[in-house]
């Protein structure tokens, strides 16, 4: 039994005027150094801020821990505050 033609179909290409600019390739630089440096940093300082907060609760007679005491449960929003905002400086490094 004879076999038959394969067929190829032709390869759509747009017209010129409908292609992607090449040239308007845009080169992004490396951040800063400073971008994980403070991204790191804050994480460090908030997760520092939620232990002090959870292990002086009960223990506010140091003076040093007295401003802990002050703000109560907005302890958390500030902790949690600084890990949010590292992970928006976190979304800016390249």
């Amino acid at each position: 039994m004879p076999k038959s033609t394969v067929r190829k179909k032709k390869v759509y290409t747009p017209p010129a005027e409908m292609r992607p600019q090449e040239t308007a390739a845009v080169k992004r630089r490396p951040s800063p150094v400073w971008v994980p440096a403070l991204a790191v940093g804050l994480v460090v300082i908030g997760i520092v801020w939620l232990v002090a907060y959870y292990l002086t609760q009960g223990f506010f007679d140091v003076e040093a821990f007295s401003a802990l005491a002050k703000l109560e449960y907005w302890n958390l929003a500030i902790g949690f505050g600084f890990l949010v905002a590292s992970l928006a400086v976190f979304s800016k490094w390249r």
